[in-house]
This record gives C-alpha cells, structure tokens and sequence, in this order.
C-alpha cells in the first residue's frame, strides 16, 4: 500500500454529494403577501356572485402551485434550508480537525471526508476519497481489524482498533487508531457511520520509550548486589529481584504469580516485626530488622532489613520497600559481625516474648515473639506500654515488679497475670533489672511466656479427677444400694400380691414402692454420671424420635412456654440408646421450663455438622469429625459466669431445697459422655441459654445387629413421674413358666426372695451362694439346668469366670446376669463370642420373670 507520509492539512474539505447554492429574500415573501391582500380586497368590492369564478379561479392556482412544491420536497427537488448546516463554526471544527473525518452511508459510500483524512488515507484530491475498507484492502496486518469495524458498522455499535501499517520503500512503518460509530441515536441517523483516523506513531515511540527505559531500570535492580522486595498491606509478595529469588533458591516466576507470602520467607516470628510498625498518617517510615530469611529448602540465612512504609491519610499501610544485606559472610570475616548475628538469632528465635522497658513500662525494643503475641492482643505494635498487654485487674502485680527492677533489687519473683483481649489468655512475667550504668533508658527485661494453654490443662486434669473420683464413689454407691433396693422392690411386689386395694395397708404398701422406685431412679442417674449404667445403643432418625417426644414435651413445659422444633435436612443417622436420649432433651426442656415460670420459648433444632465445621467452632475437648447437633435454647433469663462452670457436677442445684436433685445435668453430662458425644453451654444473663449436643455420626456396618430394648429409665426432676410410665398402660401378660434356674446371688437375702419370686411362677429353682458352689450343684444335678441366673461381683468366683467353667462342661447352656454394676464394667473379661442376657439392678418380681421367660424361649 502506498501511503503519503505528510500531514498537509491546507486542502479544502470535500463532500461527495454538494447540494446546490440556495438563496432568499425576505422582500419578496413580502411583495408575494401584499399581492394576495391586494386581490383579496379587490375581490370584497364585487358582488358575491361576480367574485365566486375569480375566487375558485385563484383557489386552483394555489392549489396547484402548492401539490408542486410538495411533490418537489419529496423528490429533492427543493429543500428546507437548516441553519446547523451552515453554521461556520460547527463547520469547521469537523473540516480542520486534525484526526481524519469521514462518513459513510448505508451502502457504504463516503457522503462526507475532511483534509486530514483525506492526508492519512493517501487521497490525491477530492475526486479520489475511498472508504476505509478500500484503503486498507489486501494489507494482511490490518484486514483483521477492518473486518471488526465493519461488522460493527453494520450493526450500529462503536468499535476502536489499533494497526501498524508498514512503510513502503525502506520508509518506517505507521501505528494508526481507527474508530467507528453511528451518526447519532435516530433510527436513520444508526444507518450512517462516521469513521476516525488517527496516527499515534509519535504516542507508541514514546511508549517503546519509557518502556525500554524500565526495562533496563528493572534489570539493574534484578542484578544489584544486594536483595530487594515489596509486601503489600495482605502480606503477600508483590516484587522480588532476581538477587534475593537465587539467595532463596526460588524461580523468579512463581513469586511473580504471587504464590508466596512474606511468611513462606521470614524464619519464625520474624515477620511480625515488619507488620507492628505502628501507623502515622501520611509519614513514611524506615525501620532496620535484622532477621532470618528461609530458603526453599529449609535452610536460613541472615540478613538485615531496610525496611520501609509509607502511610496514607488514613493510615492504611501501602506497598513496601525493602532492601536486604546477607550477613552470611559477616559469619564468616568478621567475628564482631558474628557475634551479633548470633545473638539476633537467639534474641529472635526464642519461644519467649522478650522486651526492654524504661521506668514507665514503656517498650524500647522486643524481639519477633514479643511483637506476635503484641498483634494477637490487639495492640498497636511494639513500643508501646508493656502493661497495656496485661488486663486492668492484674496490671498492678507487674508495676510492681517492674518498680523493684528498677530500684536495682536481683530477685524479682515472676508473676503470673491475665492477659488482655477478648479470651482468657494468660502470660508468666519474668523480670530481670538492668545496670543504670549501661544504658539509662532501659531498668529492665521482661521475659514473658504464654501460660493458656498450660493453665487449661491443669483445670481440664483437676477438673477430670474431681470428676473421676465422684464417679468412682458414686458408682460405688450405686451397686451397693442397687441390691439393697432389689430386695426391697422384690419383697414389696410380695406384699402387693398378699394384699387386695381394699386393705388399710394396701396404700402403705404402695408409698414403699413409689419410694423404692423413686430411689432407684437417683440411683440410675449416679450410675449415668459416672458413666457404668447399661446401654442398649441402636441406630436411630433423631428427626423421628423428637417428633415423637413432642407430644410429651409439651405436657411437661405447659401452656405458657412456647415449643417449637426445627428440623435440619437430611439428617445422619446416630446410634444411641432411645431411652436414655429422651432422658436427655426430657431432663432439658424440664429445666428450660423451670427457668421461666411466667413463660417464654423453647427450641430444639437439629443440624449436620461437617468435620470442617467442627473445626471452625473449636470447642475444647471435641475433635473434628462428623456429627448431628441438637441444640435445645430458652429465653430465660441465662445463667451466670461464676456458675457456668459448675452445673453439670452432681448434686448441684440453684433451686429450692426439695425442688431438685441437683443430678439432672449431671445425668445429661454422663449419657451424652457415654455415647461418645459432647455437650457444650451457650448462655449470657438476660439472653437465655443454648445447650449444644454433638452425637458422632453413625456409619451403617456391613452385619446387621439385633438390638434389645432398654428397661425405661425415669428422667430426673419430676419428669418421669409427669410424663407417667409407659409401661403401666401395657395389659398384663402371662409369666409363668416351667424349667430348672440355678440361682447365683452372694446376698443371701435377696436370693431367698429372687428365689421365691421364680417358684411362684412355676420353675424349679435350684439356689447358689457363689461361683464355686454353682458348679458343684450343676455336677450334682441330674435333671440338667436350663438356665443360670448369677450376680457378676462375687467372692472366690465372679460371674464371668463362671461362664467360661459353665460354657466348657455345657455349650448350650443359657445365662443371665444380673448386676449393680454396667454390662460394660465386666464385658471386656469375657471371652469373644460368648452369648448371655444381662438385666440390672435394681428390678421388680415382673422384670425378673419377665427376662427368665424371654431368655428360656430362645432357641438354644
């Protein structure tokens, strides 16, 4: 293509289709108006009937002269004159503008082309003036882009592109920017296309300019002798020299994808003294670290930091400069220079928090771990007061030390203080005073290490062997009074079936067995606390099992409280025992209850947590996994934070005496304990409490197991005997049976009544003080025994010894135990494989015969 490469803007704007000179006359509008009110005057003098021929007459000439003109406008004969269009300086702004100019219309042809564009698009004249597309035809490095310009032309859309046009001859080359857009926003006016070139040669060479100039900028700095970085305010990466990248073994390519961070190269604690400078709006700051670098491999170097920051108005932090020296062979050349990098690394990398102070508590320096634990306190940074890092109730215990420092007393005892921020967090202080003749700003440093942790642990194995040593007793407790109150259970069934409900003493009678059945109910809960009673685990839908509760929970909370269960979607399953979880939520919502006597709400939802949600919530003690929360909330009046901590211990109750037990929490803690779950308290006074139950997951195994129902267990606090029993409304069933039952019981008492129990329902009972008289009686037997009923806790030999002798001599014998004790408690001395029953004390006449006739149907 052959292009001219002057700019002479002198030519003459050309239009393609030049409408012919129009002239007018305003005289003569007049002359044409005075005419007709001449001929409209003359024409009142004659009569109306002379008038009427002339006046048609001149009505037709009008008419015809006026359907003329009409058909002459439409066929562009005659125009209607615009004053925009003549307009000189509208005019000439478009015919000398210095960008060229042209318009197009529908079918492409230039109806409109100013001097410069005629200039860039190689025009000789007027005559010669091509649309872009013809200019640019056959010119592979621009045909690309005309296409989009056309494309866009067509469909009335704007468009810019930028093209280099080569030279022709050896001459340079061209970079031109070309536009489209449509005339205006008309439906016909979007037809025309009104196209713009510009040459921007001079505008690219400066850009190649300053271009080529920051590339070698660039290069210098990648190849200086020494490292360099930026960090923006995130902490990642933003620039580092090719210098500092092979110091660290790193391809300059991945930090420029911003992959690493300024921790992935700071050893330790270190980065935290670059981000704890503290913030002036609109200065700019250079502090020098001397820190450790960490190499892709592991390995660290010394380096010292010229580090610095500008702040804007705000006091937000910008970009950084950075400029890093290796000491690497100061280690090497120069044993002062050694002694000193030796030294930062210690002072740096110690797991303790270390700061100077002056007589005010002020910071004059601190190493990485001190300016760490200064931003996870929410602190300025570093050189402020060290007491601000301690809480306002113990600051005064490290004053105090900080004064006998600075008195010049050795032996400052170290204090253990609370330390400030929103969560308990606590911080041992170790004060050292320093010599007034080194240096007068500094009167001592302050070693400080974090003691949380520790701290926690020791309240968690206090709090653990309080707990174990209660549960041990109780568990003790609770076997010892489980046989006494089966032989109280047992003899008041005897003395219900002697008397009728019309005797006096039928009522009596009856008093002793709602006690009993009271007592043994405390009894299972000591058992629940300590974690040893029976658990009859099946797999269960909590969704199902609330809404069956629902009924029975709104008996329990009455009328003024207001219970509602929200149920979370496609709900895991968990394996509980049934009974023992609707103890649980009964034992909850009674509380809940009693927590607003005049009214509110009550909520159970329930929800699946992800192992990744657990983690978030971060509860102590709870690991990350899989579980199914059930949260039961009230909007009572909360509970506080000094007895936060103490309600789920037995026997502690905020109630009256006689409205509690005080072991209804603790009987939540134990069961929800023993199933292998977690249970948490959200509460704040005035704001109601949450309790959060966290049940692990069930995942279904591949045999199928058949589960046995639990005995019910009466739910604390007067709930079970609101909810009434479930067992009383079934009809009476026939327990009577034949067979010979051994009977193993050490406490001569209660087997003599076990045993006359089983004889009044028909079996022959053949009785046994201990392990080792029971196998000398089933020697002696001759008829063979069908089933052995036996105590587990026994002298010279206990239950599952007696089992394994038993199984040995008779494979298919039958065995059930019966225990104060959990079947847990001595499931494990068992051998594998060993089938038996287990019913737990205490039990009534009806349970024992009701076990001994379901276990002597089995098949054997």
């Amino acid at each position: 293509m052959t292009a001219e490469t002057d700019h002479d803007l002198t030519r003459e704007p050309v239009a393609a289709h030049e409408p012919s000179p129009r002239s007018g006359s305003i005289a003569l509008v007049l002359l044409v108006a005075a005419g007709l009110v001449a001929v409209a005057v003359g024409l009142m003098t004659l009569g109306r009937a002379q008038a009427q021929p002339y006046i048609l007459g001149i009505l037709a000439v009008l008419a015809m002269v006026g359907l003329f003109n009409l058909f002459a406008f439409a066929a562009g004969i005659i125009r209607f004159a615009d004053r925009n269009l003549d307009d000189p300086v509208m005019g000439r702004i478009a015919d000398h503008a210095f960008d060229g100019l042209a318009v197009t219309d529908p079918r492409g042809h230039v109806v409109y082309s100013n001097a410069a564009y005629l200039t860039l698009t190689g025009a000789a004249g007027p005559q010669d003036v091509r649309p872009v597309e013809r200019v640019f035809i056959g010119n592979p490095d621009v045909s690309e882009a005309v296409f989009r310009l056309l494309k866009a032309a067509r469909e009335g859309k704007r468009q810019q592109e930028e093209v280099r046009i080569s030279g022709n001859h050896g001459s340079q080359g061209r970079w031109l920017r070309m536009r489209v857009r449509p005339l205006g926003t008309g439906k016909r006016e979007t037809r025309y296309a009104v196209w713009s070139i510009a040459d921007i040669t001079r505008d690219r060479e400066r850009q190649e300019d300053v271009f080529q100039e920051l590339q070698h900028a660039i290069e210098y700095l990648d190849h200086a002798p020494c490292g360099f970085f930026s960090v923006n305010p995130a902490g990642e990466l933003a620039y580092v020299n090719a210098t500092l990248a092979n110091w660290l073994d790193y391809d300059l390519a991945e930090i420029g994808s911003g992959g690493l961070k300024l921790t992935d190269i700071v050893s330790g604690d270190g980065a935290s003294l670059l981000t704890a400078i503290v913030a002036v709006p609109g200065e700019v700051k250079t502090e020098v670290f001397d820190i450790d670098l960490r190499m892709r491999t592991g390995k660290t170097m010394p380096v010292r930091l010229y580090h610095k920051l500008a702040f804007g108005a705000d006091g937000a932090p910008g970009p950084s400069r950075t400029l890093v020296i290796s000491r690497a062979r100061d280690e090497r050349s120069d044993p002062d220079r050694a002694a000193e990098v030796r030294f930062m690394r210690f002072f740096d990398h110690t797991p303790m928090a270390i700061a100077t102070v002056d007589r005010g508590g002020n910071v004059v320096r601190a190493n990485a771990r001190y300016a760490k634990l200064g931003q996870a306190l929410g602190l300025d940074s570093a050189s402020k007061s060290i007491f601000r890092a301690v809480n306002s109730r113990d600051r005064h215990l490290l004053i105090a030390a900080i004064n006998q420092a600075a008195e010049g007393q050795a032996d400052v005892a170290p204090v253990e203080v609370a330390l400030e921020g929103t969560r308990e967090r606590w911080g041992q202080f170790f004060v050292t005073p320093v010599d007034a003749a080194e240096n007068d700003a500094e009167v001592a440093i302050v070693h400080m290490l974090e003691t949380t942790e520790r701290r926690a642990l020791e309240n968690q194995i206090n709090q653990s062997q309080k707990m174990e040593t209660v549960g041990q007793l109780a568990g003790g407790i609770a076997h010892d009074f489980n046989n006494v109150l089966s032989a109280i259970m047992m003899a008041n069934d005897f003395l219900l079936n002697a008397h009728k409900p019309t005797d006096p003493s039928f009522q009596d009678i009856m008093q002793i067995k709602q006690n009993a059945t009271r007592a043994a109910t405390l009894v299972r809960q000591l058992l629940a606390f300590s974690r040893r009673q029976t658990l009859r685990p099946q797999v269960l839908d909590l969704g199902d099992a609330l809404s069956d509760l629902a009924m029975l929970l709104r008996r329990l909370i009455g009328e003024k409280v207001k219970h509602e269960t929200i149920h979370g979607r496609d709900l895991w399953p968990v394996k509980v025992d049934v009974s023992q979880f609707e103890q649980v939520i009964v034992n909850l919502a009674v509380n809940a209850r009693d927590a607003m006597p005049d009214g509110g709400k009550l909520i159970i939802r329930t929800a699946n947590v992800t192992t990744e949600e657990a983690a978030r919530l971060a509860y102590k003690g709870m690991p990350a996994a899989d579980y199914v929360r059930i949260e039961v909330a009230d909007t009572g009046p909360g509970i506080p934070a000094d007895i936060r901590d103490k309600i789920f211990e037995p026997f502690f109750s905020t109630k009256e005496v006689g409205k509690g037990t005080g072991l209804g929490l603790s009987t939540v803690y134990g069961i929800v304990k023993q199933t292998g779950g977690f249970i948490y308290v959200d509460s704040e006074p005035g704001q109601g409490t949450s309790f959060h139950i966290f049940l692990p997951r069930h995942h279904a195994e591949p045999e199928v197991q058949v589960e046995q129902p639990a005995p019910v267990v009466g739910a604390s606090n007067g709930a079970a005997k609101e909810a009434g029993s479930v067992a009383d409304a079934k009809p009476r069933t026939d327990l009577t049976g034949q067979g010979t039952i051994l009977l193993v019981e050490d406490e001569e008492g209660l087997r003599a009544l076990n045993a006359r129990g089983l004889r009044s329902r028909g079996y022959t009972v053949v009785e046994a003080e201990n392990g080792v008289e029971a196998l000398e009686v089933l020697e002696e037997q001759s008829g063979g025994i069908d089933l052995v009923v036996s105590d587990v806790v026994m002298p010279e030999m206990d239950g599952p010894t007696l089992l394994k002798a038993m199984r040995e001599k008779n494979p298919d014998i039958k065995f059930i135990f019966v225990s104060g004790y959990a079947e847990d408690a001595f499931e494990k001395s068992l051998p594998e494989g060993q089938q038996f029953d287990f019913l737990p004390k205490p039990f009534t006449l009806s349970q024992l015969v009701a076990a001994v006739k379901e276990t002597m149907a089995k098949a054997g």
